[in-house]
């Protein structure tokens, strides 16, 4: 869990009770305004209303200009960003002819497959040509084509499961799945930091839900311990079916989960495990299979995988694995995969090729070359922004690198003097994290070069002095410390 420092969390404090002050008591006078105007919906209830309102209007519209830039080009390492101008105070960007080509730190482009790609691109025109854009049905109509099918055997294959269903967008496939796989009588123990996705997922069920400290095996114990011991609410009868959701690399964190030891508690507890990989497939391990092969997990001991292939496949959509009658049950119940539209077939086809590389069954070594970049890229950038100062989350090869911003005033100036010398970044802050952890969030490219890093690193530092973000004292560089082993000491004496 992250510690605030105490100086750090006051002046954040000040600084939301500050813009709430000041915004409520705007509020009172727009009411006082508002009372002599006549409303086009009396009568109606306003349809937005509460604090959510309140922090769009009074926060958000601030600094919306840092959120939402369009980009006119492929999300590359470097990519063409679209400037925007208000005359409103921000309540609305209009866009202009200037582009400015800027490094890219905020796509999750993670092994460059999002540009185009010498085996990858014409597989997918192709597959354009011949099947069109859309398939313009579900998968039980007419929505399944042979691409379909061997995609999922592909992504079967390459996970290590049995069997696997795909899905045409990443988000709905955790919160279709869930209520689908447990229902009422059910326990679904949830890491306290999962994705919104899973989150809502697991709230649709109509499952019971209990949260676990993030990432923290003990307490994972504690509570299925506890919650089998109770039963379910009133009745105390067992639990039809327990679920424990974790994320293979935490998105806001970029921390890599504990999953040998969550493994090891949920079969001590007869509990299934679900494995979201959404950032670390095809990203981390020796081959891209993810944190089962980084931390040497048997595929066989996970009894649902689910991940998307927006990240490490340059495409849309998602997939689940697992057992052929899993698998097969989610193809009769899912209503993601009975209503929705089927992925689009070049879509598909980007997913198979990238794989292929990634295997080296391209002819190439293209993709071994790609992961080992993307490991040397994170583990180098993590490095060195400790090494000045910052305080970044995460484990070593996360390609996923948090910067702890903190005080709402710093997320949109760190956002702003980044863009004006050309280094695109993504900030993020309430409600995506809690109110006080707002973070600059960095994604490495296996498509970086060295020079590509040093020149982020080299903007980075010079806007964290500025907006005063290096929370830590910066280590010596190595010609510092060479001048100060060859600089006599004060208590030396020189003899002639």
């Amino acid at each position: 869990m992250i510690t605030i420092p105490y100086l750090t969390a006051l002046t954040t404090y000040f600084s939301y009770g500050l813009l709430f002050a000041f915004g409520q008591f705007r509020d009172f006078f727009r009411k006082i305004f508002d009372w002599w105007h006549a409303s086009n919906l009396e009568g109606y209830a306003p349809i937005c209303l509460g604090l959510e309102d309140f922090y769009t209007r009074r926060l958000y519209l601030r600094i919306q200009d840092c959120f939402g830039r369009p980009i006119a080009s492929a999300p590359d390492a470097w990519f063409d960003v679209v400037e925007r101008y208000s005359n409103d105070n921000n309540k609305t960007l209009k866009r202009t002819d200037k582009i400015s080509r800027c490094l890219n730190l905020g796509s999750y482009n993670y092994l460059g497959f999002a540009a185009a790609d010498e085996y990858c691109t014409p597989r997918v025109i192709d597959s354009l040509c011949r099947f069109s854009a859309s398939t313009c049905s579900t998968r039980v109509e007419g929505g399944t084509t042979t691409l379909h099918k061997e995609l999922e055997e592909c992504v079967a294959n390459f996970v290590g499961k049995p069997a696997a269903v795909v899905f045409g967008m990443g988000y709905v496939t955790n919160s279709a799945i869930l209520p689908v796989i447990i229902g009422k009588g059910g326990l679904i123990i949830s890491d306290s930091l999962n994705h919104n996705s899973i989150v809502n997922g697991a709230r649709g069920s109509g499952a019971t839900i209990r949260v676990f400290q993030h990432n923290t095996p003990s307490h994972l114990e504690k509570v299925l311990r506890e919650q089998i011991a109770d039963g379910q609410p009133r009745t105390h009868r067992p639990w039809k079916k327990i679920i424990v959701v974790v994320e293979g690399i935490y998105s806001m964190e970029g921390e890599l989960c504990k999953l040998p030891e969550i493994v090891a508690i949920c079969k001590k507890y007869k509990a299934y495990v679900y494995l979201d990989e959404a950032h670390s497939i095809g990203a981390v391990g020796k081959t891209g299979r993810g944190v089962c092969e980084l931390l040497g997990v048997d595929t066989a001991d996970v009894d649902i995988m689910m991940g998307t292939f927006t990240k490490s496949f340059g495409s849309c959509g998602g997939y689940i694995a697992g057992s052929k009658e899993l698998i097969q049950y989610l193809k009769y119940t899912c209503p993601a995969h009975l209503y929705a539209t089927s992925i689009s077939p070049p879509a598909a086809q980007q997913i198979i090729s990238s794989i292929k590389v990634i295997l080296g069954e391209d002819g190439s070594s293209r993709g071994a070359q790609k992961l080992a970049r993307i490991r040397e890229n994170s583990n180098f950038f993590r490095s060195e922004l400790q090494k000045m100062g910052f305080e970044v989350l995460g484990d070593n090869d996360s390609p996923v690198m948090p910067i702890m911003l903190y005080n709402p005033a710093k997320i949109p100036a760190f956002s702003r003097e980044c863009l004006k010398q050309n280094v695109a970044v993504v900030t993020v802050a309430f409600p995506a994290t809690p109110l006080l952890l707002a973070r600059a969030r960095i994604c490495i490219s296996a498509s970086h070069t060295k020079e590509d890093l040093l020149k982020a690193l080299e903007v980075i530092s010079q806007v964290g002095d500025m907006v005063g973000i290096k929370y830590f004292p910066a280590e010596p560089n190595k010609q510092q410390q060479d001048q100060q082993q060859q600089q006599p000491g004060k208590d030396t004496i020189k003899l002639d």
